[in-house]
């Protein structure tokens, strides 16, 4: 078994980053169906039993990476939020260029393909939903209107049919579309 550079019992949350670390890569690389209690245990340095002190299951061991995704997702989204000198439609923006280009969750990286997931899983298709419905009761001001919620589904639209046929590059015409969706959001309704 690998040794850990830190002292488990007296970081804890390093030992669960570490564990939530080499889920991510196992799952990157053998899909969410490769993240085995014995598989992230071992890439983690780590027992079985230490991964169920921080997770009591493999299920709460994937809740927890997902929600790190969404983390990561936010952190994201509210960058380039801050980032936006018009607010209305900024939540929007932000959202699609996360779809399209997004460190976190957009096309070219590993976790879009992994994210499907989320349609076969009802407690991540709940996180998923309930981040949604937090985001745009947060941002309802600035982009709750029915056009940008509009654009918003054809986003997740075009992300959805880029992860299930399996491309490896954004097309010209995904570009094309991905320009197009921004400029939906600087219209007036």
């Amino acid at each position: 078994m690998p040794t850990s550079a830190y002292t488990r019992a007296k970081q804890p949350e390093q030992v669960r980053r570490a564990l939530l670390d080499c889920a991510a890569a196992i799952a990157m690389d053998h899909g969410v169906a490769g993240v085995t209690v014995q598989a992230v245990a071992a890439a983690a340095g780590v027992t079985k039993g230490g991964l169920f002190h921080h997770f009591g299951s493999k299920q709460a061991l994937i809740e927890a990476l997902f929600a790190d995704l969404l983390a990561r997702v936010d952190a994201e989204i509210d960058a380039a939020i801050e980032a936006d000198p018009k607010p209305r439609g900024s939540f929007t923006r932000a959202y699609v260029n996360a779809v399209f280009t997004g460190k976190a969750f957009g096309f070219a990286t590993p976790w879009a393909a992994l994210s499907m997931v989320v349609v076969t899983d009802p407690p991540l298709r709940r996180l998923w939903n309930d981040w949604i419905k937090a985001r745009l009761k947060r941002h309802h001001a600035t982009d709750g209107t029915p056009e940008l919620h509009v654009v918003r589904l054809a986003a997740d639209g075009a992300w959805l049919s880029y992860v299930t046929t399996g491309q490896s590059r954004m097309s010209a015409d995904l570009r094309a579309v991905h320009a197009g969706l921004l400029a939906q959001t600087y219209r007036r309704a």
